[in-house]
């Protein structure tokens, strides 16, 4: 079977022959780390998350997956400054809590998480390129910016599917230095105000990179000058990567030979932002709602399809969850799965362009008929069809079983067990207060029944686990 994918460049189902036999290189642009990531930032990493196990799983490729982080841009640096924190602090500490997020859904890390502070000298090199062969041009008004020149490169809107003369300028674009409005920053000289720390030194003038240009220096690092695929939120598509791809071409690379783009997150049919009020931090949903629970629901709608949230919009997704885990557990009383087969419905499912709600059926097919054969006493097939269940979530990323989930749960299990100890010796230090020493005896022995021992000390009382012989 061959691997179909929607191409959006050209707008057909193309099947997918890679650049390199048994490999793929894949890029795709990570988040700008301004701030919380909620469900639609990080929906992206789930739909391509599900491509690499498929295509590593379901047709043993050595997959190569870039995603990069976006650590300096205009909001970082006036969300820094508003907040009085260094920008780098600022953008630092919301990579590490994506990065968190994404574990927690459990997506697994990248091949390479390049920075774009860290390829400044690899933007300088693609900057030359383009001014040699007439695509750039520096700023005649000293500022140190360095434009992309839209008109000396016909093909520019070939990836939209748009003319340049139909085109308008953003409303908030720069227009200091430009020859054309349209044309887009490469590089950004230093404007007044903004930190010395956010500046790098270049032929043209100090500055920093331009948006378009990171992404297309960090590509060409990682995985040379033409790949695969490039993905990413359907967001992107203009102007972002629209000018990925002039700048790239225009420097003579290949570039992307695929490209694939995801959906939003509605809510109320708005895309879900931060500027909207509506967004749910993943940190904060998932102490309410269980991470598989979570990744399920991310999961389980075609990339390329929508996704609109609501109140109660994740009780379909628990459902499904708990179905799995049911037969799971009828099936596999000791939780170890012999390995599955992939049954040919599904793969056939997720080489028509990932489409995870026929894979699923076949998933939950499967789980019917191994319940009837538990219902008929032939553990046997019932374990051999957990096996195939196992095999198939684990594509999915959706595997109860999967040392992931256990992990977490376990995490949860030891948080809520903290919490009701810490209640219980607050409890026991009240009854002390009051000279209640029965009380405080009952508690004490209550904890220690518990397998919980209970010292005190100078700084109060301090609690552990212990083995109860």
């Amino acid at each position: 079977m061959t691997l179909q994918i929607f191409d959006t460049a050209t707008g057909t189902q193309r099947p997918f022959e890679p650049l390199r036999e048994g490999h793929v290189g894949i890029y795709i642009c990570g988040l700008t780390t301004q701030g919380a990531p909620h469900i639609g930032h990080v929906r992206f990493a789930v739909a391509f998350d599900i491509l690499r196990r498929w295509l590593t799983t379901g047709h043993g490729y050595d997959v190569t997956l870039v995603r990069n982080v976006t650590d300096i841009d205009d909001k970082i640096l006036a969300k820094s400054a508003d907040n009085d924190v260094p920008w780098n602090q600022w953008s630092y500490g919301f990579e590490r809590e994506t990065n968190d997020a994404l574990d927690t859904l459990g997506v697994l890390r990248p091949s390479y998480e390049p920075r774009a502070t860290g390829h400044t000298t690899d933007m300088v090199d693609l900057i030359r390129m383009l001014i040699d062969k007439g695509h750039a041009y520096p700023a005649e008004d000293g500022s140190g910016d360095v434009y992309f020149d839209v008109k000396s490169w016909p093909e520019y809107g070939q990836l939209t599917r748009q003319k340049i003369d139909d085109m308008e300028p953003a409303a908030d674009a720069d227009p200091r230095g430009k020859r054309d409005p349209r044309d887009f920053a490469l590089w950004k000289g230093t404007k007044p105000g903004e930190p010395a720390s956010a500046s790098w030194p270049t032929p043209w003038g100090d500055g920093r990179p331009g948006w378009h240009l990171e992404c297309s220096a960090m590509a060409r690092r990682w995985l040379g000058d033409t790949f695969d695929i490039h993905g990413g939120g359907i967001d992107l598509r203009f102007p972002h990567h629209e000018n990925e791809q002039a700048q790239s071409r225009g420097a003579g690379l290949g570039f992307a030979r695929y490209w694939m783009h995801n959906s939003w997150v509605t809510i109320s049919g708005e895309k879900m932002s931060k500027s909207l009020g509506n967004s749910l931090a993943v940190l904060e949903l998932t102490k309410t709602v269980r991470p598989l629970v979570l990744r399920y629901y991310l999961s389980a709608v075609h990339y390329r399809s929508t996704i609109e949230y609501h109140p109660g919009a994740l009780d379909e997704a628990a459902a499904a969850v708990e179905r799995l885990e049911g037969f799971l557990d009828r099936a596999l009383p000791d939780g170890v799965a012999e390995p599955g087969a992939i049954p040919t419905a599904f793969a056939e499912a997720m080489d028509d362009d990932l489409n995870v709600s026929g894979a699923l059926a076949v998933v939950f097919d499967q789980v019917k008929r191994g319940n009837i054969a538990l219902d008929d006493g032939d553990a046997k097939q019932a374990a051999e069809l957990a096996g195939n269940v196992v095999a198939m979530t684990d594509v999915l990323g959706v595997n109860p079983l999967a040392p992931q989930w256990k992990s977490i749960d376990d995490s949860a299990t030891s948080d809520a067990l903290g919490a009701l100890v810490e209640a219980l010796i607050d409890a026991r230090g009240r009854a002390r207060k009051e000279r209640d020493f029965v009380a405080a005896d009952q508690i004490r022995d209550q904890l220690s029944a518990a397998g919980i021992t209970v010292e005190d000390g100078p700084d109060g009382a301090r609690w552990t686990v212990t083995k109860n012989d």
